[in-house]
């Protein structure tokens, strides 16, 4: 904005300051109240959990609640892991293996299916991408609990880990992901400048693909993790009670007729630790791939 400011005989122009870029995405004192607010309640059903978890029954009850942490967490995870039906070293090694083997194959086939959507030519390719996204759209899962089922026991895999790995090892968003992701991240004269140089599609695929779209599939490793890990219904229908995934064993610390409280968060706060160190080590990788920059050569 510009403004006249007569001073003697001559005017000068005067040029209002400009705003600083700064300025414009300051927080305001409301902001950070309502994001302090936020990050409280999503952080205390966690912290409750943990305080739970380090006290016995009879404070759960208590009135009032109890805040602070107890005395009592060695001896409630020593609980966890002697309870008879509940098997929880044995969920935590199952649930290891399954989402260590599913997650390692999402992202595989993933990151090859969105090379080939994105950057190769083939005929059927808008159709089949077509059916890849319809697929997100129906819960296949609940559907096809039935038929699935009739399945491994057809191939004697029922209480077997690759009945829990074999339905989860194509994942449609993981795809679809990585066919946009591919797409933005690796321009198509990269490619095609690539094979000029005489290079096959699988060495375009590593050389050229994968480093460029590592962020994304940091993303869709923390997804499929949490996803996988997070697993009950199929784990529980296809699984034995004595060999469990975690969750299941986290349901089997509940007593005949009443819950525990103490038992069932000491294991869910000793379930939750699998997620955390693999977002912690996941979310640096995110953070350097993107500050890199998303095309490497």
């Amino acid at each position: 904005m510009t403004t006249l400011q007569h001073s003697g005989p001559g005017a000068r122009r005067h040029r209002a300051p400009a705003p600083v870029a700064g300025d414009v995405f300051r927080a305001t004192v409301l902001t950070k109240v309502m994001l302090g607010f936020t990050a409280i309640l999503s952080i205390f059903p966690i912290y409750w959990m943990i305080i739970i978890a380090t006290r016995s029954n009879a404070d759960v009850h208590s009135t009032p609640p109890p805040l602070l942490p107890g005395g009592n967490l060695g001896e409630n995870i020593k609980a966890v892991f002697e309870a008879e039906n509940a098997h929880f070293l044995t969920g935590i090694v199952n649930s290891v293996i399954v989402t260590a083997s599913v997650t390692l194959a999402v992202v595989l086939i993933s990151t090859l299916a969105g090379f080939a959507f994105a950057s190769l030519q083939f005929r059927g390719r808008n159709v089949l991408l077509l059916s890849v996204v319809l697929t997100m759209m129906v819960p296949l899962q609940q559907m096809g609990v039935v038929p699935l089922y009739q399945m491994m026991v057809t191939l004697g895999w029922t209480n077997t880990l690759q009945a829990v790995i074999l339905p989860f090892l194509v994942n449609g968003f993981g795809v679809f992901l990585m066919t946009q992701y591919t797409r933005q991240a690796v321009p198509r004269e990269l490619v095609e400048a690539a094979r000029v140089d005489g290079a096959s599609t699988a060495r375009i695929w590593w050389n050229v693909v994968v480093p460029a779209v590592r962020p994304g599939m940091a993303v869709l490793s923390i997804q499929t993790f949490m996803l996988i890990w997070n697993e009950f219904l199929w784990p529980l229908i296809i699984l034995r009670a004595d060999n469990p995934t975690v969750q299941v064993a986290i349901r089997a610390l509940n007593e005949k007729y009443s819950t525990n409280y103490v038992l069932v968060f000491a294991g869910t706060a000793l379930s939750i630790i699998p997620l955390l160190l693999v977002f912690v080590f996941f979310g640096r990788q995110i953070i350097g791939g993107l500050m890199d920059g998303a095309v490497k050569s």
